[in-house]
Formats: C-alpha cells, sequence, structure tokens
C-alpha cells in the first residue's frame, strides 16, 4: 500500500503583510520539496469581519509594509491606507481563496497569491464581490459559477471552518507553516522565512 506523503500545512491570510512578503519563499520551497511533500493551506483570519477603515489603521500598517517591503522586496503601494471606507476586513479574501478551493484545488495556491497583489500592489478593494469574480475569470473560472458560490452561505460556514481549525492548531500569527508526518507535528516557520529554511528542515524530518 503507497505510503501517505507527509503534508506542508500553510496557515495564513491574504491580507497578511508578512504572508504576502513569504508568498515568493513559500513558493519556492513547494517547488523545491514537490515530489516529496503534499501542501495544504488553511485561512487563518487575521482580521475577519473587523469595521475598522484602512484609514483608521493606515499609520499601523504603514510600518509594517515598508518592513516587509524591505525584508522581502514585495511591490506596495500605499494609496489604499487613505481610504475612509473601505474596511480591512480579512474575511472576503479568505472566502474567494476557499471557493477556488472548491472550484480547482489546483490552483489555490496561484490564486491566493493574485488576492495578495490584487490588494497590496493594484489596491482593488477587498469588500467587493467583483473584485474576486475578475480574478477568477483570470484563471479561466466561470464567474457566474464562482460569484454564486462565493456569495453562499455554504462558503462563509467553510471559511469560518478555516479560521477555527487555525485556532484549534494553536496557530497565533501568521504566516505559520507545519510539516504533518504521521501523527506527528513539526514547526517549520511561525513568521516571515527564507524558502531554504523550511526545505532544510523538512529534509531532516524526512531523513528521520
Amino acid at each position: 500500500m503507497a505510503q501517505t506523503k507527509p503534508t506542508l500545512l500553510y496557515f495564513g491570510d491574504p491580507m497578511c503583510s508578512w504572508c504576502y512578503g513569504f508568498s515568493p519563499e513559500f513558493n519556492n520551497a513547494m517547488m523545491a520539496l514537490d515530489e516529496k511533500v503534499d501542501v495544504q493551506l488553511i485561512m487563518g483570519g487575521l482580521r475577519p469581519y473587523n469595521r475598522e477603515t484602512m484609514k483608521d489603521l493606515s499609520g499601523f500598517l504603514k510600518g509594517h509594509w515598508e518592513e516587509v517591503h524591505e525584508r522581502s522586496s514585495q511591490p506596495f503601494q500605499y494609496g489604499i491606507l487613505e481610504e475612509e471606507n473601505m474596511y480591512y476586513d480579512t474575511e472576503p479574501s479568505c472566502r474567494a481563496v476557499v471557493t477556488v478551493r472548491q472550484m480547482n484545488p489546483a490552483i489555490e495556491f496561484a490564486f491566493f497569491k493574485a488576492v495578495q497583489q490584487s490588494f497590496y500592489f493594484k489596491n482593488n478593494d477587498p469588500n467587493l464581490t467583483e473584485t474576486f469574480v475578475n480574478l477568477a475569470g483570470a484563471f479561466d473560472l466561470d464567474k457566474n459559477e464562482f460569484r454564486q458560490l462565493f456569495e453562499s452561505d455554504e462558503m462563509k460556514v467553510k471559511v469560518r471552518q478555516d479560521f477555527e481549525h487555525s485556532a484549534e492548531m494553536g496557530v497565533r500569527g501568521f504566516p505559520t507553516v507545519l510539516l504533518q508526518k504521521g501523527e506527528e507535528l513539526f514547526l517549520l516557520s511561525n513568521g516571515y522565512v527564507k524558502a531554504g529554511n523550511i526545505v532544510e528542515k523538512v529534509e531532516q524530518v524526512l531523513k528521520n
């Protein structure tokens, strides 16, 4: 009987700036470990259902974004920080990723990265359904099917289940990466790290 591969568990949120900075590194780690592990994304829910505006949080966010850019070189546009009528609610972005997981799991991480770029670099409103419908169309997904699923109670429940899973696993910050090998869990990163750190730790676990 074929043995189940170990699984990389990535807990993140598309609107978490450190997750945005980490995306190229995690992508490189996945490529390096392609044949050795499976990958599962869990939406952590950084600030789901939050009613503070971008303007309310602008000072706090700008400092983080500048630090992320400095360490990761990921590009940011800062104009969105002046928006007084745009909520920093991370639930819709997470729900969009969960919706794509339902429609085509193979592109989930690619879509996750596209949601990040849409927010951080293109400054699209993450509270508007059309923001994600247009992204889904760019991935050749049926826009109407995506819209119906995204707005459904089913997806609202599923994304909440991701948030609950993250909390139950004791994850307190994003990005967090664990390796699940059988019944064992190994912490690979809690915060931004380089791909090489993750690959090295996975290789060590797989040797044992």
